[in-house]
């Protein structure tokens, strides 16, 4: 889950990472209030979860709090990426002498977190990483013995050679790794971390995801969720307990299980097709999460046919073709579905198909290909 630079700047803070102070206002004059209140120049920082927002004019520096106002007044509305811009942060606008880097991410090959500290900072770390790889340095941490002091001293050294400087580095390179454990996240990043010109330490700007499958026991961080800033698709998904990514083909995919949705994908793929998405509905087959994936899946005016690929262990094929027909029964689909059910009860499913005349195939091959040919024809 992606939560907003406010939110993010909020959990590093309780953490003890050094913020410059802000507030979010929703309206230009609350930002006028807000930079009187500061009393010195702010910036003021649209607030929506896509990069860039400094080249689309979603960042603005101001030395007055009118002009802070007027800034506000022309990013509040703003389409930053297809986005719509509800909020504003009105911060303290810190004097810069350096920008730094410091973030963490999960690596998969490794697994476990990997800290990354560049002198690059203030700029894409993606541009540094393909442009100037060796100004990036990485730090794999053993997730049980944490980060050390001292390896917490090893990356405030790569960054700054002043010994006092690097002292109060090394103390945020050490929180951001609390918090990113602390949260439970998949990504952490200051960019910039930055020294002032009398050698004060902060983050002016954060970022957090956090691993979907820990929310349950960050409540708070689950209530940061931003409905806006996903779409409807995105949005009934989640509610309904789906998986699901939208891609740019045309054979919609209804799949159990991540494995086998990925493995449907390419097997798309491999005959010429193209998937539309990637629709994983786990191990409840009930008519309410069928028919919310055919909806989804149907919304969607690039799909031509409709692939249903299921293998059930847990789940009863029996239990999906009737929760499969009491979906169609509520709202028929106009597009040509193909069925392909395996595993427990797989016998009384083909009868339940059969009875309703649904288009069935015995392998996930023969399904694939049917539904490719089905989307030929329909272009």
């Amino acid at each position: 889950m992606k939560i907003h630079e406010y939110q993010a700047r909020e959990i590093l803070s309780g953490y003890g990472v050094p913020i410059p102070r802000f507030e979010v206002v929703d309206d230009s004059r609350d930002a006028r209030r807000v930079a009187e209140k500061i009393g010195s120049m702010v910036v003021v920082k649209a607030q929506v979860h896509v990069g860039g927002r400094g080249k689309a004019g979603g960042v603005k520096l101001a030395q007055t709090p009118r002009e802070a106002e007027a800034h506000a007044s022309a990013i509040l509305g703003m389409d930053i990426k297809g986005l719509t811009v509800e909020r504003v942060m009105v911060a303290d606008a810190v004097d810069i002498d350096r920008e730094y880097y410091a973030g963490i991410v999960v690596d998969r090959a490794t697994k476990r977190p990997v800290y990354m500290v560049s002198a690059a900072g203030g700029v894409d770390i993606e541009e540094v990483a393909a442009t100037t790889p060796e100004r990036i340095h990485k730090h794999p941490v053993d997730p049980e013995d944490g980060l050390s002091e001292a390896d917490a001293q090893e990356l405030a050294g790569k960054l700054d050679a002043r010994p006092h400087v690097a002292r109060d580095i090394a103390v945020v390179v050490e929180k951001l790794y609390e918090a990113f454990i602390g949260s439970d996240a998949s990504l952490a990043e200051i960019n910039p971390l930055v020294v002032t010109p009398d050698e004060q330490v902060w983050a002016v700007d954060a970022k957090i995801n956090i691993d979907d499958n820990a929310l349950f026991r960050h409540p708070d961080i689950e209530a940061m969720r931003d409905p806006s800033s996903e779409t409807d698709e995105l949005r009934r998904a989640r509610e309904m307990g789906l998986s699901y990514i939208k891609l740019e083909g045309d054979v919609g995919c209804i799949v159990n299980g991540a494995g086998l949705a990925m493995t449907t994908m390419d097997v798309i793929k491999y005959y010429g097709g193209e998937p539309a998405n990637f629709l994983d509905i786990g191990g409840s087959s009930s008519p309410e999460k069928m028919q919310t994936a055919i909806d989804i899946i149907t919304g969607d005016p690039n799909v031509k046919s409709i692939l249903l690929n299921i293998f059930g262990g847990i789940t009863r094929c029996d239990d999906v073709a009737r929760g499969l027909v009491a979906a169609l029964e509520e709202q028929p689909v106009g597009l040509p579905l193909v069925v392909r059910l395996t595993g427990t009860n797989a016998e009384e499913a083909g009868r339940i198909l059969a009875e309703h005349e649904m288009e069935s195939a015995e392998t996930m091959d023969e399904a694939v290909e049917k539904a490719v040919e089905l989307a030929r024809r329909q272009a």
